[in-house]
């Protein structure tokens, strides 16, 4: 159960040091009081070398460590063997991957094979005793992969084994140097056209990350592939942030490659942390949005439309053509929601379960979604209301037609505002045979209609869904407002969606005649 300390919880401590800690210790009270000729447990050299993204089993093997050396001190006889790797197939590491081995290797640890495990192993037990220290280390450790590494990367317990050399010369690194001057690399870079900017660092990252994966060349690193697509795990990804802080001087998180998940949202990132004019602000594309503006300056600015209404209604344009023709947009039930139309009209008000009305304003197409986009799968993407699928593609449209990139706002202060009152697909899912454990919980959770599109974008301003009924799009785009001129945000979206996936809401209206007869209420019906 690999994780960073952050990522960390008493649920997997537990998991990784019940049969570390609990069991030793078990067998040290069990047998204090017999004649042992032996008592010896193997442990890992991740206790005392440390791991990258492995604190808790870092922290396990360190206790056996500890519990040997405390039995030796009281006269009990006590072992510990702190392992490295084994060869593949051998039984101790048979759940490394040809990746990890690569990463181990270029630690300077190779694997043992299973004859060399075993002669270690029969060597202590000879000794018993006469070992110097409680604590042993089989490790197959190649000093010739340590050297080629640069000092700062070798643990401080295996430099004396590294012959001293000569410093590297200057202008590998990126960031601030001793005293805040910029490090060569950095005037190199501050030195080009700020076009060229991104494309130079865009290749020292995957030069980085392709290393990190063992590869030969940083072509095999695709700058806009996630970074779990290229094959990273939780301890390559603190491999490849440790390998970042020390070529720039940065202090990055663990989490790096969580916060920014593929090698051009991370040169996004650094560029503009390394390359600062002044101005404070949050790159997107090739315009920096201002970080905050004074309330008499109003900052707030329509720069983007989308929207989804009943006839048929599928952009701003169609919006403006309806009402300026004075088009009709009301119109029969949805036949793909599977309500039972005939038996749900009655034109006697007042019965139970009917509704005396028999028409709306619809959006006949809700069920219709590219999931795909948005990376979503069919089965996830069916377990989501219908109202988060619109929300998300309307947001990515208006973005498009505000000429912004979607990818360039990853990062950003941008916030979401939505109002939203019909949430009553999940109820339809129940009752239905199609299983969507997993997915439901937050394919119909109020707050994830706005958090999906944060989420989704990788915007990092307020993400916020408010439900005032009717009213609830107007008190979004209020919220957006007030937050732009707060400077809580830099940019936002605000809208609303409105999909009914039952019918209960019309029956109900029904029952407290609250519905016009021809289905022109005036003031009821879907849209995003």
């Amino acid at each position: 159960d690999d994780g960073v300390v952050s990522s960390l919880t008493a649920e997997r401590l537990a998991s990784v040091m019940r049969p570390k800690v609990d069991a030793v210790t078990h067998l040290d009270e069990l047998t204090r009081d017999a004649d042992l000729s032996a008592f010896v447990v193997f442990s890992s050299v991740a206790g005392t070398f440390g791991s990258a993204g492995q604190a808790n089993y870092a922290a396990a093997n360190a206790f056996l460590d500890a519990l040997v050396t405390a039995r030796r001190s009281a006269g009990l006889p006590a072992t510990a063997l702190a392992w490295g790797p084994w060869a593949p197939g051998a039984g101790m590491t048979a759940g490394l991957a040809e990746a990890d081995l690569r990463r181990l290797a270029r630690s300077g640890m190779l694997p043992l094979a299973p004859a060399q495990g075993l002669g270690l192993l029969d060597t202590v037990l000879e000794l018993g005793a006469g070992l110097e220290r409680a604590c042993v280390l089989p490790v197959h450790m190649d000093i010739a992969a340590l050297r080629r590494r640069a000092p700062e990367d070798v643990s401080p317990l295996l430099r004396a084994l590294v012959r001293s050399r000569a410093r590297r010369k200057a202008g590998t690194g990126i960031g601030t140097g001793v005293g805040g001057e910029a490090t060569p690399l950095r005037q190199q870079l501050l030195a080009l056209p700020a076009g060229e900017r991104e494309r130079f660092l865009r290749g020292f990252v995957s030069e980085q990350a392709a290393s990190v994966l063992g590869h030969g060349s940083a072509q095999q690193v695709e700058a806009d592939h996630t970074f779990k697509d290229l094959g990273f795990d939780s301890l390559t990804s603190v491999e490849l942030r440790n390998r970042l802080n020390a070529a720039t001087g940065m202090r990055l998180p663990a989490t790096l490659v969580f916060d920014y998940p593929t090698p051009a949202d991370v040169v996004r990132f650094a560029l503009t942390e390394l390359v600062e004019d002044g101005t404070p602000g949050v790159v997107a594309g090739e315009v920096m949005l201002p970080a905050s503006v004074g309330v008499g300056d109003d900052p707030v600015v329509v720069v983007g439309m989308a929207c989804r209404f009943p006839g048929g209604v599928g952009s701003p344009e169609d919006l403006w053509r309806l009402v300026r023709e004075g088009g009709d947009a009301i119109g029969g039930f949805p036949s793909d929601r599977g309500w039972d139309v005939d038996r749900l009209f009655d034109p006697e008000p007042g019965v139970p379960g009917r509704t005396y009305v028999r028409e709306g304003g619809f959006l006949h197409d809700a069920s219709e979604f590219d999931a795909g986009l948005f990376g979503i799968s069919p089965r996830e993407a069916l377990a989501m209301d219908p109202q988060q699928r619109l929300l998300l593609e309307t947001s990515w449209e208006v973005l498009e037609r505000a000429g912004i990139d979607p990818a360039t706002l990853r990062g950003s202060r941008t916030g979401v505002f939505a109002g939203a009152i019909a949430q009553d697909y999940g109820s339809v899912l129940r009752s239905g045979e199609l299983d969507s454990g997993g997915y439901l919980m937050t394919g119909n959770t109020g707050s994830v209609a706005s958090g999906r599109i944060a989420y989704s974008f990788g915007f990092e301003g307020p993400a916020v869904t408010v439900d005032t009924a009717c009213s609830s799009s107007l008190v979004a785009l209020h919220l957006a407002a007030q937050a732009l001129r707060a400077g809580e945000c830099d940019l936002a979206l605000a809208g609303g969606v409105t999909v009914m996936a039952g019918p209960e809401m019309f029956v109900e209206f029904s029952r407290q005649r609250g519905l016009a007869v021809d289905g022109r209420c005036k003031a009821f019906g879907e849209g995003a």
